[in-house]
């Protein structure tokens, strides 16, 4: 990936750094799903092609993005698309994927690591270093019984895939292997979920000792009262599926338990804008302390470090995303507000919502996007009479009220009244455009990047600059050497 000094300017690179930061937009934002303007179908195909485009036309900035802050959509995708065309790197390329699809998919939910390996034997990749990668993946595994509980089919699938030893007798891996190929054989297992499973077939006790998931189906067949199953069940639950299973768990006026305070930002955003008005208003202090301690979580020791910052929200009526994401881009704004707040230096922080909400706890999909107008707003000087030293816009980028007017006001600030760049302006966009094979841009001068959760904005950032033209393409491939670098050597993990 390292580019030689010499090169570093010539016009094939440039286009080359276009192109990898276009395709990092769409990895980050593109998820194959319904967006508010555009079809599943158009976005499985526009990332396809974009898939397809990078890899073949620059392998090593593909397998490289890995280890950026990707979606787990398009990271499977890349591991995929690397092990089915292994014949086309190079041995040292091969090695270098190799490391980075192992630490890759020890981040990636298993769910979707039994996902992506049911596919690669569908496809029929059955090369020595695919069959390697998952093996070493499975020995990796914390508690194979419960896998073989949880994601039965997945685990059967690789263990035939990959010729999984399973010894007859007694012994983690011979239980495993009787429960997949040769069930009913043992009377008993040592394991307790495995024999959590085998009781569950007839004494409703050991139900709730299965993963929730699976304890589901044991409840229906014995026809158990939802509500008491849940009440049984709760200890074993993750985090998401207590918060899935929260109004079916109330009791009386009771709620159940539910830690906000150690959720995600962006994920307590979305339960947040789950709730009615009401509920929010009756839990504005609990709800507005958990996200700002989310917010200072996710910011770190990056805390107060960004002077005046101020922010243009969009919560315009696209906002509310799609079936499949349902109040995603509000949500990412939502999360961003109280993360910048963070950000920025005590008492210099201004956010400014596109309907003109004032209260951000009960803000809802509204009205259309004057994000020209909102831009004038936010680029004012504060109460000091200084100009801000940030301006982070959080928008899908369809300005339309009127339609244009931010990417000229945009214009007008950089060229005429800020040519200095003493404010620094940043878009971040939540959603991905598949006419467009990116995310939408307000400006050109503007850097643009794609964001998933809020919780990456200040990696987003430094990405960004890049998109600007500030730095150039050897400074934009040293940062991806670096990012491999620590990625591979455990110290960057995706988390």
């Amino acid at each position: 990936m390292n580019m030689p000094d010499s090169r570093a300017d010539s016009p094939a690179d440039l286009v080359a750094a276009e192109d990898v930061l276009l395709f990092v937009n769409a990895a980050i934002t593109a998820t194959g799903q319904r967006e508010f303007r555009s079809r599943a179908v158009d976005q499985q195909l526009s990332l396809d092609f974009l898939h397809t485009y990078v890899r073949v036309n620059y392998r090593r900035v593909y397998a490289a993005s890995l280890a950026l802050d990707i979606n787990h959509h398009n990271a499977a995708l890349i591991v995929r698309r690397l092990l089915e065309t292994a014949d086309e790197g190079s041995p040292e390329e091969r090695r270098t994927e190799g490391r980075l699809i192992a630490a890759r998919l020890a981040a990636l939910p298993p769910q979707r690591v039994y996902r992506l390996f049911g596919e690669l034997r569908r496809a029929k990749v059955n090369n020595r270093r695919t069959r390697a990668i998952m093996r070493d993946w499975l020995a990796a595994r914390p508690d194979l019984g419960h896998d073989a509980v949880k994601y039965r089919a997945g685990l059967k699938t690789v263990a035939r895939h990959i010729h999984l030893p399973c010894p007859e007798g007694r012994g983690p891996l011979a239980e495993v292997g009787a429960f997949l190929f040769r069930p009913g054989r043992l009377p008993r297992y040592e394991h307790g979920t495995l024999d959590a499973w085998r009781r569950a077939h007839y004494e409703q006790g050991a139900v709730a000792e299965l993963p929730f998931t699976v304890a589901e189906g044991f409840a229906a067949k014995h026809g158990m009262k939802r509500e008491v199953f849940l009440k049984r069940a709760a200890p074993r639950m993750t985090r998401l599926e207590r918060l899935r299973t929260q109004e079916q768990r109330v009791v009386g006026d009771r709620r159940p338990d539910v830690d906000l305070t150690v959720m995600p930002l962006t994920r307590l955003a979305l339960y947040v804008l789950s709730l009615g008005f009401e509920e929010r208003s009756e839990r504005r202090a609990e709800l507005t302390g958990a996200l700002r301690s989310a917010a200072r979580r996710a910011a770190g020791a990056h805390a107060g470090s960004w002077g005046r910052v101020h922010t243009v929200l969009d919560d315009s009526f696209s906002s509310s995303g799609s079936g499949q994401k349902r109040r995603r881009p509000l949500a990412v704004a939502l999360a961003c507000h109280h993360l910048l707040a963070v950000l920025a230096a005590p008492g210099a922080y201004r956010g400014l919502w596109t309907s003109g909400a004032r209260d951000a706890l009960l803000v809802r999909p509204w009205g259309p996007t004057p994000l020209g107008t909102r831009i004038l707003d936010a680029l004012e000087p504060g109460a000091d009479g200084a100009a801000p030293d940030r301006l982070v816009i959080v928008s899908d980028g369809w300005d339309n009220a009127p339609a244009g007017l931010a990417g000229e006001v945009l214009r007008v600030w950089r060229r005429r009244l800020d040519p200095a760049r003493r404010t620094a302006v940043v878009h971040v966009n939540p959603v991905y455009d598949a006419e467009g094979f990116d995310v939408r841009r307000l400006a050109a001068g503007v850097a643009t990047a794609g964001i998933r959760d809020a919780e990456d904005l200040p990696a987003l950032v430094e990405i960004a600059r890049f998109a600007e033209g500030r730095s150039g393409p050897a400074e934009l491939y040293a940062y991806l050497d670096r990012q491999v670098a620590r990625f591979v050597s455990g110290e960057g993990a995706v988390p």
